[in-house]
């Protein structure tokens, strides 16, 4: 053999290792890559599936209504809403919630629909858990409630046995120290196909009450525009359903995600002439969804002010 020969035999043995090396170099740092891409995304979902869903924050609104009665001036109006129990919610949050709502000394409460999750068979010992922490919010003037879309008929012995008074298109009128009432209202689903807006505003719609402070709750905020286009002396609405979009973009904040029933109306707040829309961003998720990005579980307390 040559020396060339010897010398090109060598090169190859050399360029064979030299390749070698950079496959195997390669190869570890496409497994590296793998790896960290796979724990991030691993601490990506633990977070929005187990962390995000289950920090409650409590947004607070300050709302001016120089309709509202002197005895109802200061007064504090709780919302929560999409429980969603049995999804990311459990007793153990219940817990939480009624720790976070009795400590604020509340005087209304409403709860706006989708108390269970149409996928989760709940048991007999949650269901009277859930009834008891419901029937132990406390508010000193009253609790109401209305219909969401994954409501079923159960829903009515739930809010009996928790002295919730659960709207179903109808209004009741309110009366706290002296003989200044307010007026709530409920608007069922009309995704369930069970709302009746005029019903529900047979009183507001009669002289004698036509100026009375209103609060209007609901389930899916859309139904704001027939409110609105129908009457012009509904004051404070508050809806659910959207959970803001569940999956929100921090720079614009923009809610993505959006739901039938809450497309137009997906975020916290909108005014139209005298009337003020507040959308919760609800507490549990939706089964099909199970997440939360930029938009944590909520719940809303308005202190409302004459002046």
């Amino acid at each position: 053999m040559t020396r060339e020969e010897r010398n090109e035999k060598k090169r190859k043995i050399v360029s064979w290792e030299n390749n070698k090396v950079t496959i195997e170099n390669n190869v570890k740092r496409f497994i590296k890559l793998v790896f960290i891409v796979g724990v991030v995304l691993g601490l990506f979902f633990l977070y929005n599936t187990y962390i995000s869903t289950a920090i409650i924050e409590v947004r607070e609104y300050r709302y001016i209504n120089n309709k509202i009665p002197n005895s109802y001036d200061g007064i504090k109006v709780l919302q929560f809403s999409d429980l969603h129990f049995g999804s990311t919610m459990s007793l153990d949050n219940m817990k939480t919630i009624k720790k976070m709502v009795n400590q604020r000394n509340v005087d209304i409460i409403v709860f706006t629909g989708d108390l269970i999750d149409k996928n989760y068979k709940i048991s007999k010992k949650e269901l009277e858990q859930l009834m008891t922490d419901l029937k132990n919010l406390n508010a000193s003037v009253g609790k109401y409630a209305v219909i969401g879309d994954e409501d079923n008929d159960d829903i009515y012995t739930i809010y009996s046995q928790s002295d919730f008074m659960l709207l179903k298109n109808e209004s009741d009128i309110v009366f706290k120290d002296n003989n200044q009432p307010i007026m709530i209202t409920g608007i069922s689903s009309f995704i369930k196909d069970e709302q009746d807006i005029s019903k529900a505003y047979e009183l507001l719609s009669k002289e004698e009450y036509n100026n009375i402070f209103n609060i209007t709750i609901m389930h899916e905020p859309d139904t704001f525009d027939d409110i609105v286009s129908n009457y012009d002396n509904v004051d404070l609405v508050l809806a659910g359903h959207s959970h803001n979009g569940y999956v929100r973009t921090p720079i614009r904040h923009l809610s993505l995600g959006k739901s039938f029933g809450s497309r137009k109306y997906p975020n916290e707040h909108y005014k139209y002439n005298n009337s003020d829309l507040y959308v919760s961003g609800g507490l549990g998720t939706n089964s099909s969804i199970g997440i939360r990005l930029f938009c944590r579980p909520s719940i809303n307390l308005f202190r409302l002010s004459n002046h």
